[in-house]
């Protein structure tokens, strides 16, 4: 009877290894451009990218079957930032996180490459960060060919694919979280070594490494980012004035 529980045991880890092997095999290589596609594409890119910032709850959950790092398994929906310990499980991961500007932080990628794989250290679309993530993976950046290869020529791969850690392997236009201290060292560098960036998707962490003036420089989405701190701006200004006058009014009354 023993023998035959180990054998049924042994089937069923036999048949448990194989669909993690086959689930291993969905995980696609990143699609590779040559210059003369690249050039000719530039409209299509633009739709890849308009999908790839797409809704990262949506893809939070279709994609669990690609979700079998340890890294991830090992984590909580509540593990999802700002080394806070907060367990709040109702909310998406990085949905209640904060931005450059200091807004709510909108999603960098939730489809890298149409490789079904969302970016960041949580591989869940955000540039989240927590206590696990020494290499704050919080810059929201659109990388270069030129960045690539100097990333690679310090000891960062970031063109090859490693299935094992959901990394899609990047290509030139691919949206990706950045480490804050690749961006900060590429820039160092060579200003124009530095990969533009999303200053939305961008998480707050990123300002203690970067100033915020310098970020901007690099921003795609600076107009938006100006109006929002136009906005903001208003808004504090609307405050302070009804603080003061509500100081003001006992005074008066005195």
């Amino acid at each position: 009877m023993t023998a035959l529980s180990s054998l049924v045991e042994l089937s069923v880890s036999a048949v448990v290894g194989l669909l993690l092997a086959l689930l291993c095999l969905q995980i696609k290589p990143a699609k590779s451009f040559s210059p003369s596609a690249a050039a000719a594409s530039a409209a299509s890119i633009a739709t890849r990218h308009t999908t790839c910032r797409s809704t990262c709850a949506q893809y939070y959950v279709a994609s669990a079957p690609y979700r079998i790092s340890s890294r991830v398994i090992n984590l909580r929906a509540s593990d999802n930032d700002d080394d806070d310990g907060a367990d709040n499980e109702s909310k998406t991961p990085g949905a209640s996180s904060i931005n450059v500007l200091g807004t709510k932080m909108e999603c960098c990628c939730s489809d890298v490459a149409n490789t079904g794989i969302g970016t960041g250290f949580y591989r869940n679309g955000y540039c989240s960060t927590g206590e696990q993530d020494f290499g704050r993976h919080t810059v929201c950046v659109k990388v270069t060919s030129e960045f690539l290869e100097f990333s690679k020529s310090v000891g960062n791969d970031l063109s090859t694919p490693v299935p094992e850690f959901m990394f899609p392997g990047l290509s030139e236009g691919d949206v990706w979280c950045l480490c804050a201290q690749r961006w900060y060292q590429a820039w160092e560098a060579a200003p124009d070594l530095a990969p533009k960036l999303y200053l939305r998707a961008t998480h707050e962490k990123t300002l203690d490494y970067v100033p915020y003036d310098v970020l901007r420089m690099y921003a795609l989405d600076g107009d938006e980012a100006d109006e929002e701190r136009r906005g903001l701006d208003e808004q504090r200004a609307k405050l302070e004035a009804l603080l003061g006058k509500a100081a003001e009014e006992p005074q008066k009354e005195e």
